[in-house]
């Protein structure tokens, strides 16, 4: 169990799912702090990080360029939405499904189920989307 100092992907950040916890992963980056067990998955496109920089239609370098300038949540979302997609409420709602079903029945459903067994979890029932592994992982 890890106990990392970041944010739930439960909890948003201009509206968003994952978006808080994915500037405290940069942040963390740039420190040279981000834990080993999250350096692989960090940006991949595959991942929810590549996948919200997808949605908002900015790269994920571009973004940690926003985040190194030291800016602030909101700063950064603004910059996202000006120069990206400035959501709209049924966007946001779209994301936000999607986001909280990732690894439920889809292409993340076999990573889901390695990182379970690699976790000695495996017989986690309760466990089915990538948000529950993360806060379980957690200790959330």
């Amino acid at each position: 169990m890890l106990n990392p100092p970041f944010r739930s992907p439960r909890k948003k950040v201009g509206g968003l799912y994952h978006f808080g916890r994915l500037i405290d992963k940069i942040r963390l980056h740039l420190r040279e702090e981000l834990a080993e067990e999250y350096r692989p998955n960090f940006g991949l496109s595959a991942g929810l990080d590549g996948h919200l920089c997808g949605f908002l239609g900015v790269s994920h370098s571009d973004l940690i360029q926003q985040v190194r300038l030291g800016k602030t949540d909101d700063e950064i979302a603004e910059w996202c939405f000006s120069n990206g997609l400035r959501p709209n409420s049924i966007q946001r709602r779209i994301w936000n499904g999607f986001a909280e079903k990732f690894g439920w029945r889809d292409v993340a459903a076999p990573f889901m189920e390695r990182v379970k067994i690699e976790e000695g979890i495996v017989h986690r029932d309760d466990l089915v989307t990538a948000f529950d592994l993360m806060d379980a992982l957690e200790g959330r």
